[in-house]
């Protein structure tokens, strides 16, 4: 529980940033990380809370936080280190993209600030990195069983992982150049930096996971080769079928999905090469689509490519503004107005705002033409939204990104080949065990639960790995 009076002795201390003049020259990461003696005094202010709302309503890995913290500020890091081992195996990621659910449970966020639970997460794993005791996996026995990983996103290195430590022989196919999935390809360098990434695969191959990059499951591999050469196949593909807009000048050049447009980037950055990457946002008016976390990280990605002006238009009315230190939501997570690093750098923010088309120069984008809208709950609480009559307005822009989220899974050919089962949504239907309408098939993460948080891709593809061991050796 940490110190009994931890909690009213001291008080909430969060990692800062960078200075934003110093962050938006370069793709760093912007979060700065706490010294371990501040980490302990963070550790002690988990107090003794009966039912700890973090881990069992919280943390959708169910981290055992409580007893991590109590050993943190005891000063026991290798103990906090192996119970946070029991429930997550990529804590390194978690600790720093995670929106840490846990603090908005924390029961201290009743009437006060939360514990920093996400920054002593990450200090257990760093410590635990530093000091060698996250090391290569050494399973207790080899079970001679092989199976398939199809995509190295969160879902499919958690499912790998946990594969492994069960002893069986692992293959991860990724169907970009390098392993990582949307860790890699679509969250910029300045919120997870990819040397977090490389130390991890290199665990992983050391501990003789098998990756095979630039491979597409069911067009260079075959459904048919794949159900022959190994004895069971998870897939973690991802939700890869971005929404898109319906709206009169769409395929004006100049107009991306942001996938396309964040991997461009961290493609880019990953090089090292000098000049633009393929889409760039230097000297343009930048309008971004979307109000979430992946229209954010477009802002911070064309503000360090030197964006002339950001725009950022989110259909969905705007938040409630919330600046107490509590949850007013507890313990739920709350539908408040929050602030990222990145939208601290510059964008002027509009909700409300409906696209009605868009309008172009000798085939390129160059503005749209937009209405604001009103939003009402019916009878039934169902939202709809009317037009707001003489509230039209023009956009003058030069590029646009469609951050409005995935619909589904992509149905590609190998899920075409393997003739798995869709639900109503179209992402891959799957039982209780993760197990798809093919036996030996299981599917975790975006690809059967539609687009959601890492920290619950990881939970799937733990949780489905699991089913999958059972399948192999019952």
């Amino acid at each position: 529980m940490g110190k009994p009076s931890g909690f009213l002795e001291y008080g909430r201390k969060k990692a800062h940033y960078r200075d934003v003049k110093e962050r938006i020259k370069d793709y760093r990461a912007v979060e700065k990380t706490l010294s371990d003696a501040e980490i302990k005094k963070q550790a002690a202010r988990c107090m003794d809370c009966g039912v700890p709302f973090c881990h069992s309503l919280g943390c959708p890995l169910y981290n055992l936080i409580p007893e991590w913290n109590d050993l943190v500020y005891k000063g026991k890091w290798k103990d906090a280190f192996e119970r946070l081992s029991l429930s997550n195996c990529l804590p390194e990621i978690t600790g720093r993209i995670c929106p840490a659910p846990c603090e908005a449970a924390c029961t201290l966020s009743v009437s006060d600030s939360p514990v920093a639970i996400r920054s002593i997460e990450l200090a257990i794993i760093e410590y635990a990195f530093d000091k060698g005791w996250a090391g290569i996996l050494k399973p207790a026995s080899e079970t001679g069983k092989k199976i398939a990983v199809i995509g190295s996103g969160p879902a499919g290195l958690a499912a790998a992982l946990t594969l492994r430590k069960k002893g069986h022989a692992v293959t991860v196919c990724e169907k970009d150049d390098n392993a990582g999935g949307i860790l890699r390809y679509g969250i910029p360098d300045f919120k997870l930096e990819k040397w977090v990434i490389e130390r991890r695969l290199d665990m992983m191959k050391k501990s003789g996971i098998v990756f095979k990059t630039g491979v597409e499951a069911g067009v260079d591999i075959k459904a048919a080769e794949l159900r022959k050469s190994f004895d069971a196949i998870i897939i973690t593909a991802g939700a890869g079928e971005p929404r898109d807009i319906e709206a009169p000048g769409r395929k004006l050049k100049g107009i991306y999905f942001a996938m396309d447009y964040l991997s461009a980037s961290n493609k880019f950055v990953s090089s090292g090469s000098k000049g633009e990457p393929a889409v760039s946002a230097k000297n343009k008016s930048v309008l971004v689509v979307g109000g979430g976390d992946t229209g954010s990280d477009c802002i911070g990605t064309a503000r360090r490519q030197g964006a002339k002006s950001i725009y950022q238009y989110e259909i969905m009315p705007k938040p409630p503004e919330w600046d107490k230190s509590w949850n007013p939501a507890w313990p739920d997570w709350p539908l408040i107005l929050r602030e990222s690093s990145s939208q601290q750098e510059g964008a002027e923010r509009e909700w409300s705002v409906l696209i009605k088309s868009f309008k172009g120069a000798g085939g390129r984008v160059a503005g749209a033409e937009c209405v604001r809208v009103k939003w009402e709950k019916d009878s039934r609480g169902k939202m709809s939204m009317t037009e707001i009559p003489g509230s039209s307005f023009s956009l003058k822009m030069d590029l646009v990104i469609l951050a409005m989220g995935f619909v589904r899974v992509e149905h590609s050919a190998l899920l075409k080949s393997l003739s798995v089962e869709f639900d109503s949504r179209g992402n891959i239907k799957t039982t209780d065990d993760y197990s798809t309408s093919v036996k030996g098939v299981f599917a975790a993460g975006d690809a059967s639960t539609g687009a959601s948080l890492a920290v619950r891709a990881i939970f799937h593809g733990q949780r489905a790995a699991f089913s999958a061991d059972a399948y192999l050796i019952g």
